[in-house]
């Protein structure tokens, strides 16, 4: 029997995403090796929590959605390594931007 795949939603204002590949090839043609290679900024939303809470006790939801192309800060987030698979949980005030 397989292993139970965990379910994982982050709390407040918190977003997990997993990191799309980083393009292994220039425009030109040139590969990339993998040693040379910066992590990507673009990630795809996986999880998002139920949102911040101000000071009054209201919640404000967050912005991003499941399934979202974000942009995200180059020094936000912890990586996590969830069911196998690499992921980052980030603040959403590291989401710089929605692609598309």
């Amino acid at each position: 029997m397989g292993k139970k795949q965990k379910k994982v939603r982050p709390l407040g204002a918190f977003v997990l995403v997993e990191r799309n590949e980083a393009e292994s090839t220039t425009q030109g043609g040139i590969i990339i090796p993998d040693s040379s290679q910066e992590k990507p900024l673009e990630a795809t939303v996986v999880s998002v929590g139920k949102g911040r809470v101000d000071q009054k006790g209201n919640l404000s939801p967050l912005t991003v959605k499941k399934g979202d192309k974000v942009l995200f800060s180059k020094f936000g987030g912890a990586e996590v390594s969830i069911n196998d698979q690499d992921l980052m949980v980030l603040e959403e005030r590291d989401i710089l931007a929605i692609i598309g």
